[in-house]
């Protein structure tokens, strides 16, 4: 049996310690990141507005023209595709364990007529509506979402035994 002294198994400890915990750094997955104080984490994704290029975009202008200043969009409407939204987004978290929360968000719409001409431009703010989920890829739909437990509760109270 070979000895090895507390020293070295303290120093090999500390070696493979500080190797696990060095995968633990923040990741961004592909999107810009700032920490401050080694705990607070701010994340950017998607399109980086900026004002210049923004004030290029004229009313009249064709789809290539936009396309070639703005770049492709973050999405496009699901119907004719005549409309274009750029989306950025800032996250943050104080802890790594935290979730991530929308800080700021701006969508910058452009809207084309039928002849895929600039129609009008609009800039919305977070404060302007519903935060965009660039995961799930997905609508809410206009109704009310119901729980399992409420509409259970909805059938019991409703539950007439008479037919009255």
């Amino acid at each position: 049996m070979i000895a090895v002294s507390r020293r070295t198994a303290l120093l090999g400890l500390l070696a493979t310690t500080s190797l696990a915990l060095a995968g633990c750094g923040p990741n961004a997955g592909g999107f810009r990141l700032a920490t401050s104080a080694g705990m607070n984490e701010e994340i950017h994704r998607g399109f980086v507005a900026d004002e210049a290029l923004i004030a290029q975009i004229k009313v009249g202008m064709d789809v290539q023209q936009v396309l070639s200043i703005l770049g492709t969009p973050s999405t496009t409407s699901t119907v004719g595709n005549r409309t274009f939204y750029y989306i950025s987004q800032t996250m943050r978290r104080r802890f790594q364990f935290q979730d991530l929360s929308v800080v700021d968000q701006q969508v910058l719409v452009i809207y084309f007529n039928k002849g895929f001409k600039v129609e009008r431009i609009a800039n919305y703010g977070l404060k302007d509506g519903v935060i965009f989920d660039f995961i799930s890829r997905t609508t809410a739909t206009g109704g009310e979402e119901q729980s399992f437990l409420r509409n259970l509760f909805r059938g019991v109270t409703r539950f007439n035994p008479l037919g009255a």
